[in-house]
């Protein structure tokens, strides 16, 4: 018999964006182990379909911002009704009262919109492998990490759809958490990365670099000022790999007021 990670994942997409709604449908046809059973359009009729069919769905795709009854109100009910299914919130929202609001109903992950499929994939991925109360903090507090990490890089101007926005934004997460690899950028980081993704050293530092570059033509430049004009002369050359990666974890684990 197989296990539950060998399973289909059979999740439920609760949004009122049409066209977003199409866009995950098509991403997951014919997925291996994903398969969208089922999608509304408001929280109302979210509620009644998962009331009438609890056991036909295993992951909820929720968004806050809904006609008729919010992302909330649905999550305040679902609690309400006892039923316990891992809840992928979704939010073009990055307000600590909003995420603290929600966080009380511990969802599993929070994703901000516009969605990174490949990231919402592996959160649909992971939610059924997650179980106990703590697992749901640590992964919330990871997750508001994401979400204010991508927001500063779409600041900063690094396109999500390049290859250098997911390794900058990986290595941005490594750096936070361990900030003692600060020092072995090449000999630590850029390998781990490149196991990660399945590539190699020289091409992670190459699209990093690539991703800077197009950042520093077309990103917020008040931001940049902001957060690199401390520790580089941003009118005389952009910083190197190492100087963007750093400075970003510092400015995110001060902003989180985090001792380390």
């Amino acid at each position: 018999m197989k296990d539950k990670k060998e399973k289909e994942i059979r999740l439920f997409v609760v949004d009122d964006n049409e066209n977003l709604v199409g866009m995950v449908k098509e991403y997951f046809e014919g997925h291996s182990k994903i398969k969208i059973v089922d999608e509304s359009y408001n929280g109302e009729d979210a509620i009644k379909k998962i009331e009438k069919n609890k056991d036909g769905f295993d992951v909820l795709l929720l968004d806050l911002i809904m006609p008729k009854k919010d992302g909330i109100t649905v999550l305040e009910e679902l609690k309400e009704k006892d039923i316990n299914k891992p809840v992928i919130v979704g939010t073009s929202f990055n307000a600590d009262e909003t995420i603290a609001k929600v966080s009380k109903y511990n969802p599993k992950y929070f994703v901000l919109k516009p969605f990174d499929m490949v990231d919402l994939e592996n959160k649909i991925l992971d939610c059924v492998s997650i179980t106990s109360d703590k697992d749901s903090k640590i992964n919330l507090y990871h997750n508001s990490l994401e979400i204010s990490t991508t927001k500063l890089l779409h600041g900063l101007g690094v396109p999500s759809h390049i290859k250098g926005y997911q390794y900058i934004r990986e290595g941005i997460g490594i750096i936070y958490s361990h900030p003692e690899t600060i020092g072995g950028i090449t000999k630590e980081l850029y390998p781990e990365l490149a196991n990660k993704f399945d590539t190699t050293v020289s091409r992670v530092e190459r699209a990093i670099r690539h991703a800077i570059e197009v950042s520093w033509n077309r990103g917020d430049w008040d931001l940049m000022e902001e957060i690199f004009g401390h520790s580089v002369d941003i009118d005389k050359a952009k910083p190197t790999n190492s100087e963007f990666i750093v400075t970003i974890a510092d400015k995110l684990r001060l902003d989180n007021k985090i001792l380390v």
